[in-house]
């Protein structure tokens, strides 16, 4: 009997298998080098795990809440454009795999099905991405549209004045299609001479001019709570925590925008000990297995976001690949919880990962 995937990164090899390869490199690629995209997986291989023996771990427990909602396990799903292009059924069944794992799908700006149609597949908490368009009403629009579908919070990428240069997409004449969330409110249809549409168009379309002082637009505008998703430094977490956020996202974009940015492990615990607790700061990039998670929530994520396992997952088995992307990588927490003397998430310390700059104590 032929046997499924069993871990994250053979996900990934299905999806290759099962994608045209301008949308497999789409989803894969990096800015630039990749240097960054490399760096957010292998800097999680230079964390190593500190097990402490003869905990009672019989009963473990992965549940957590996030602004107050209550989910399975601290592994959400990150807001990832167009899933259309990686199975027919688009954000909908990324949406049922969410609520039917019990946790939070933040819905892109960029997807492919409406806000809409997502809202209404099924029950489930979702959170909404969005970017600042040069055209603020277009934004606006979209920011009460999911208020109104009872989206529960407004997640604000902030690392991208301009799209990144991923040279795959230049290669392959990236074609985008026909986001249905904009139409009558922008054309989204765009040339591009020799290069990818999607450049094109977020050149077209995204506001450089967008500065601290816009979080109150935004918070003027909604009565829900926002999140700011892309940073890096202890700078723009204490920043963020001063225009008065509702959370923080640690994130590089998949290491999509800035190559040589840092690996988004490699600063968490900066931002962690910028925001001292007045925020949750939540994490992503380079999550592919349950040691992973395990090692941010000891660096003190609050919980993970998975964008391109979930891709993966949608791409190689629709719904069922992603709900089973989700469980793996639940599976892979709680027992990496139980050989570590951790029974629930509140178990699980500083003191239970040693990083890279922190050699062992000399013996001698």
């Amino acid at each position: 009997m032929e046997t499924g995937p069993v871990n994250v990164n053979e996900f990934q090899e299905l999806a290759r298998q099962a994608l045209p390869k301008m949308y497999y490199d789409y989803y894969r690629g990096g800015a630039e080098d990749e240097h960054t995209l490399k760096e957010n997986v292998e800097a999680f291989q230079r964390i190593t795990i500190r097990p402490r023996i003869l905990v009672d771990v019989s009963r473990t427990d992965l549940s957590t809440t996030v602004l107050g909602y209550k989910i399975s396990a601290p592994i959400l799903i990150a807001p990832t454009a167009m899933h259309k292009l990686a199975h027919p059924e688009g954000e909908v069944a990324t949406a049922k795999a969410a609520a039917a794992c019990n946790t939070i799908m933040i819905l892109s700006y960029m997807s492919t099905c409406t806000v809409e149609e997502v809202a209404s597949s099924c029950n489930g908490v979702r959170f909404f991405q969005i970017y600042v368009y040069k055209k603020r009403d277009v934004t606006a629009n979209l920011v009460q549209r999911a208020e109104r579908c009872g989206y529960k919070a407004i997640v604000l990428t902030v690392d991208t004045p301009r799209l990144g240069r991923r040279e795959k997409d230049i290669k392959n004449k990236m074609i985008a299609p026909q986001l249905k969330n904009f139409e009558g409110l922008i054309s989204t249809a765009v040339s591009s001479d020799g290069g990818s549409n999607i450049e094109e168009f977020a050149k077209s379309t995204f506001d450089a001019s967008l500065s601290w002082k816009d979080i109150g637009w935004l918070r003027s505008i909604t009565n829900l709570p926002v999140l700011i998703k892309g940073v890096l430094t202890h700078e723009d977490a204490i920043k963020a925590v001063e225009v008065g956020v509702d959370g923080i996202v640690v994130s590089n974009h998949g290491a999509r925008q800035l190559d040589y940015a840092p690996s988004t492990i490699s600063v968490l615990e900066e931002v962690v000990g910028a925001v001292k607790g007045k925020v949750p700061v939540l994490f992503d990039g380079g999550i592919r297995r349950g040691t992973d998670v395990f090692k941010a929530l000891a660096l003190g994520a609050q919980a993970v976001l998975i964008g391109r396992p979930a891709v993966y997952g949608l791409a190689a088995k629709g719904e069922y690949g992603v709900k089973r992307v989700i469980k793996m990588l639940k599976d892979e927490l709680e027992l990496t919880m139980a050989l570590s003397g951790c029974p629930t998430l509140y178990h699980i310390s500083r003191s239970h990962v040693r990083t890279e700059n922190e050699r062992p104590h000399s013996m001698l």
